[in-house]
């Protein structure tokens, strides 16, 4: 006999019959600043790479009559000026002006004045990148021990920038590591994805990019038939370095040879110039034959010193063989001479072209200075290689970066988005006597986009990479996810009105689970009590009436007999809509778990997937538990459970293309996979 849904489930398979309860507020979206402090009289604002010296005196700079004085003729100072125009613009809606009856002055210590000024105020620095900043009732000063010092400080001042005004603040600061370098990908997403990125990466103190640049879409590469149509075009490569250098970030491209060279064979093409004949896709090239030179290697190498006009190129040189990657030496004449030679002869080869045009050389360690060829093969390499020591775990106290500074070598070490890895390895560094670290981002050559979408954990890695990189000594950026979602998409400070709409009636679970029959029934041990409850609930940056869960039909046995939909009668406008969401259990990635079927006045009909991981989460896997991070959901909360499990509920802000229309429902469906959908909260937001 089939068992009978529950007269709940019942009554929420059909639309509920009037629109539920509503409660406009001014404030049901609130956007605070992130990077200083929510409250400007905090005694310790949050300042992203934390400064070495720093003292925060109670008050605020008032905003009006601010202005911009500009002491120099350096880019860097018009670059810093420009950022706080474009931080005014986007935070507070208004222009700052030129001048102004009080000033943020921007200069050097090569003026005398303001070296001055900086002696007496106690913050005069000679270190190269440093600055001293002070804002109080006088104004607000950025005296740079150089020009790139004056726009590091700059970066700092955009932090202290609240609703009411300047935070007062004393600073000294300086970087510890000379080079601070992040990875940049060249795509064809490029364009939309590192015009986000670089302004990011300065506002971080970084000062140069390691530039992926295997599949451009090189004129040499286009002749032969070898060009990825998801790569770059050359101009865009061009544009991507000249935005780069205008905002303090030197171009360091990067092109992995002589293994990790699919990108020569694409399509099939070049394959007589295979390391290993036998490969169906070639993994490196053939060293002893002068074709792979002068037909691909040299005509890529100018074409790539015309395009970005470096100082060094990095030329890979790592995991040139593997068992799974083809025989090197692959030819019976490279056998004869040996894997070594053949290594260093190219290596040697590629730097020689370099140098004679004035390009310095970069490579990976893990070949030349592995345990096998660090006795023999490094002695054999000019000293002024660049070489990066890359580790990418949470080990990071070894003496590899030691060994090859003992060797002659400038060193630099690479991390990735392991716990601990780059505030460890930058620890490490400093004490090796490297010249600076890499951040690395391995995101696959067509990824760009997954740096927002899919493997944020990497752009959550890029502002742990650059508070370690200027100062290891500080402690570990707390709220990591906020800082970056609020730099890579910043948006004006205030408040948002908008209507909170009571789920009560169409509850399906209650939060707290005493007898095991609510929740995900796992008893009051598991369940999800900890979320605040009520009727106006601050949940990160919006408010919601919460009241229970919406929780929908799922694959396990505990979601079986939820109803497959309910639909939420609303009869608003709404410029977007605010959905406080999870899933009861786990799921697939980038799997369509569920949808919302938004209905408007009129009769047409808008559906919108819900992906897993995409859009929504379980309640058990937070952030920093997520495989493929998105940073489409905003956070929402975070909390625990009575035993102790981490837990959390995101929302996801839907922008509504019809804005002009009433919504006159929404409603919510299940897949009925192990993630079924479950809503805690939903905001309309604007509506006017």
């Amino acid at each position: 006999m089939p068992r009978l849904l529950p007269l709940t489930a019942l009554l929420l398979s059909h639309a509920l019959a009037a629109p539920l309860p509503m409660t406009p507020v001014p404030d049901a979206k609130t956007v605070a600043p992130v990077l200083n402090a929510t409250s400007p009289n905090a005694p310790v604002p949050n300042v992203v790479p934390t400064p070495q010296k720093a003292t925060y005196p109670a008050g605020t700079l008032p905003l009006s009559g601010l202005g911009v004085k500009v002491v120099g003729s350096a880019p860097e100072l018009g670059w810093a000026a420009r950022d706080l125009r474009a931080e005014w613009k986007t935070r507070l809606g208004t222009a700052l002006p030129e001048g102004g009856q009080t000033p943020i002055t921007l200069g050097t210590r090569a003026d005398a004045d303001l070296a001055a000024r900086a002696k007496a105020a106690g913050l005069y620095t000679e270190t190269p990148e440093g600055y001293a900043l002070w804002v109080d009732a006088s104004g607000a000063y950025v005296v740079g021990a150089d020009a790139r010092g004056a726009y590091s400080g700059a970066q700092t001042l955009r932090q202290l920038l609240a609703p009411t005004g300047l935070r007062h603040a004393k600073i000294q600061d300086a970087p510890a590591m000379k080079q601070r370098v992040a990875m940049l990908y060249l795509d064809g997403y490029s364009n939309p994805v590192n015009d986000r990125l670089i302004p990011l990466l300065a506002a971080l103190k970084y000062n140069s990019v390691l530039v992926m640049s295997n599949y451009v879409q090189w004129d040499a590469a286009r002749a032969g038939g070898w060009a990825h149509p998801g790569g770059a075009t050359k101009a865009e490569a061009k544009r991507v370095a000249e935005l780069a250098r205008s905002y303090g970030l030197e171009p360091i491209p990067l092109l992995e040879m002589p293994g990790h060279a699919g990108w020569m064979f694409y399509g099939g093409k070049n394959l007589d110039l295979a390391q290993d004949p036998a490969m169906k896709e070639p993994y490196a090239y053939d060293t002893l034959n002068p074709q792979s030179y002068d037909r691909v290697v040299f005509p890529v190498m100018r074409e790539i010193l015309e395009t970005f006009k470096p100082k060094v190129v990095h030329i890979g040189h790592d995991e040139a063989r593997s068992p799974d990657r083809g025989r090197f030496p692959g030819r019976p004449n490279g056998v004869a001479v040996g894997f070594e030679k053949l290594f260093t002869d190219d290596t040697l080869k590629l730097y020689g072209f370099l140098k004679e045009r004035g390009v310095g050389t970069m490579i990976w360690h893990d070949v030349a200075f592995s345990d096998a060829l660090i006795g023999s093969l490094p002695a054999r390499l000019p000293r002024d290689i660049q070489v990066a020591y890359w580790n990418y775990t949470g080990i990071t106290n070894t003496d590899t970066m030691s060994r090859i500074a003992k060797l002659g070598f400038p060193v630099l070490g690479a991390s990735w988005k392991a716990a601990g890895n780059p505030e460890g390895l930058s620890a490490t560094a400093l004490k090796s006597g490297a010249s600076g670290m890499i951040q690395t981002r391995w995101s696959g050559y067509f990824g760009n986009p997954s740096i927002w979408d899919g493997m944020a954990e990497q752009g959550l890695a890029l502002v742990r990479g650059a508070a370690s990189f200027w100062n290891p000594a500080a402690p570990n950026v707390k709220n990591v996810v906020e800082v970056y979602r609020d730099l890579y998409q910043p948006a004006a400070f205030g408040k948002a009105a908008g209507t909170l709409v009571s789920l009560k009636p169409a509850v399906t679970r209650a939060l707290s689970d005493e007898k095991g029959d609510a929740w995900v029934q796992k008893g009051p041990d598991t369940d999800l009590r900890a979320l605040p409850t009520g009727k106006n609930v601050q949940i990160g940056a919006y408010r919601f009436d919460v009241s229970g869960a919406v929780m929908l039909r799922g694959s396990r046995a505990a979601a079986a007999e939820l109803p497959e939909k309910v639909t939420l009668e609303l009869g608003r406008k709404a410029d977007a809509l605010a959905l406080l969401l999870t899933t009861g259990w786990p799921g697939t990635d980038r799997d369509v778990v569920g949808r919302l079927e938004v209905r408007y006045e009129g009769g047409s009909t808008l559906n919108v997937p819900l992906e897993y991981g995409r859009h929504l989460r379980a309640w058990t896997e937070t952030a920093a538990s997520a495989e493929h991070l998105s940073m489409i959901p905003a956070p929402g909360w975070t909390g625990k459970t009575r035993d102790g499990l981490d837990v959390n509920a995101t929302v996801l802000e839907w922008t509504n293309p019809k804005p002009g229309l009433a919504i006159q429902s929404v409603t919510v469906v299940s897949e009925g996979k192990g993630a079924n959908p479950t809503l805690l909260g939903l905001t309309l937001l604007g509506g006017k």
